[in-house]
């Protein structure tokens, strides 16, 4: 019996990085999964997992691809017990004065529009069924400031403000909203990995981080999975971030 035996699980932005490895780690701890993406590459996750998963576009950004992508869980697996709103990407890093209305809300139509959307629709499917997780992907930068990443940090400081508000609309009706907040994430955002699917000997993060290494996709979701997990039953509300440090160095 796995940690999340008998749940089902919705992960945006599956296809890769942080999404991909929560996909199969859930998965692996005996949940069905939705994987839903909008790149394509979900098919390929969700094969690779077998029966217990299932592939869904999603453009988190669009009301109707959210409501089709939980409709999906409930129709396949019956219900919705958690909801990994994971899905986002970091825009170009540059002064403030010099990012475009364009950039602005493209970033935030994906990192903050997205996240409200899915706690939308997964609590309106959690209230039905008596309650459940949700896990947002917030980010180091919205916990301190990061010098060139200004539009992105403001969305996932939002993401986080949108976590502690819904932890409180829903603590009575059994649905938990928590946060992670990665740091410095070796992933398809970083060039490098995409010819490197582990960071090489010494190479090091281009910002301080006490630990002073890369975190890994995999860490991510093993933060993930305790939040969605029961073990975390009794916790709402909270930012945990995982960043080797970052926030505190």
């Amino acid at each position: 019996m796995g940690r999340l035996a008998g749940k089902v699980a919705v992960i945006t932005g599956a296809g890769s990085g942080m999404g991909k490895e929560m996909a199969l780690l859930f998965a692996r701890e005996g949940a069905k999964v939705v994987c839903a993406d909008r790149s394509g590459m979900q098919e390929q996750i969700a094969a690779s997992i077998g029966d217990a998963a299932v592939a869904v576009h999603a453009d988190v950004s669009v009301s109707a691809d959210i409501q089709n992508m939980i409709k999906v869980a409930e129709d396949r697996f019956g219900r919705l017990d958690i909801l990994c709103n994971n899905a986002g990407f970091g825009g170009k890093m540059m002064p403030l004065h010099e990012q475009t209305e364009e950039a602005y809300d493209n970033v935030h139509a994906v990192n903050l529009k997205g996240v409200f959307l899915g706690i939308k629709y997964g609590v309106i499917s959690m209230l039905r069924t008596g309650g459940g997780a949700i896990v947002n992907t917030a980010s180091a930068t919205g916990l301190v400031g990061w010098k060139d990443h200004s539009i992105y940090a403001a969305a996932k400081a939002g993401v986080l403000q949108l976590t502690k508000c819904a932890a409180l609309d829903y603590a009575q009706n059994g649905i938990r909203v928590n946060a992670i907040c990665p740091g410095m994430v070796w992933t398809g955002l970083v060039k490098a990995s995409l010819e490197n699917p582990v960071p090489p000997p010494g190479t090091k993060p281009p910002f301080n981080v006490p630990m002073g290494r890369w975190g890994l996709a995999a860490e991510q979701a093993n933060a993930a999975l305790f939040l969605a997990s029961d073990e975390a039953s009794y916790i709402t509300g909270v930012a945990i971030p995982v960043d080797g440090g970052y926030v505190v160095g």
